[in-house]
């Protein structure tokens, strides 16, 4: 069995998080600038198994989609032309970034650790992965 790769796209920054070999924990990876995610996930695919990727849905409160997702979807398009073998899911990513924030300041982290932009985008990704693991679509 592969991992599970989950990917909160941004315009700048992207979070990224994976599951382990049997897919039961969610744990975050690292965060990339946008520009480098396909070029990181390349080399991180070739040198581990992928069974899927999982890309965050941004979504309005009445299901719609957001203002974001006119630069997603283009990298969704290219996620999935360079990896042909391996399906893209996609999963709702509202509140996430809330979520995350709250994780960090719940769990005790200094001021300036919680202002990390790339700390709450690395946490988005793992609340993205572990929320689709919860799913049971894998």
């Amino acid at each position: 069995m592969g991992r599970i790769v989950a990917i909160d796209y941004g315009q700048k920054r992207t979070g990224l998080a994976v599951t382990d070999e049997l897919q039961i924990i969610a744990t975050g990876l690292t965060t990339v600038r946008s520009m480098d995610v396909l070029a990181f996930l390349k080399d991180y695919a070739s040198r581990n198994l992928v069974d899927c990727f999982v890309v965050g849905e941004p979504k309005q409160m009445n299901f719609t989609d957001s203002e974001s997702a006119v630069f997603i979807e283009p990298f969704v398009k290219t996620l999935k032309a360079a990896f042909p073998d391996i399906p893209v899911e996609r999963m709702d990513e509202r509140f996430t970034s809330l979520i995350a924030s709250r994780t960090i300041r719940e769990a005790g982290l200094k001021k300036k650790d919680r202002q990390n932009k790339a700390l709450v985008d690395t946490v988005s990704a793992t609340i993205i992965l572990q929320s689709f693991m919860e799913t049971g679509k894998r």
